[in-house]
């Protein structure tokens, strides 16, 4: 699949995630859809794939890597090229594959 049709899939699906995760009752903050910075070299953030989900629940900033594991686990099951951060400690990163990136 070409980056262009990633970049759609992953806003569609990223746009989809929140409100589920809103319907869970979360509370969110997104950080980093896109960067220019401040990541690894090879970051799917400066692909526009990828994206930091900031979760809030009965107001605490939940910052564990395990506190994100149902949600991870969601993004997961959405398409076969959704990877979490959380399989590379990295709870709050959200993105699709490319090239063999997550």
């Amino acid at each position: 699949m070409r980056l262009g049709k990633k970049q759609e899939l992953f806003a569609i699906l990223y746009s989809q995630h929140i409100v589920w995760l809103y319907e869970q009752g979360y509370k969110v903050r997104m950080g980093d859809v896109f960067a220019h910075d401040g990541h690894s070299k090879n970051s799917n953030h400066y692909l526009k794939l990828a994206g930091d989900i900031n979760l809030f629940k009965d107001g605490d900033f939940l910052t564990a890597t395990e506190d994100h594991r149902k949600s991870g686990e969601m993004w997961e099951s959405r398409h076969e090229l959704c990877a979490w951060g959380g399989r590379f400690n990295d709870g709050n990163h959200y993105s699709l594959e490319h090239n063999g990136r997550r």
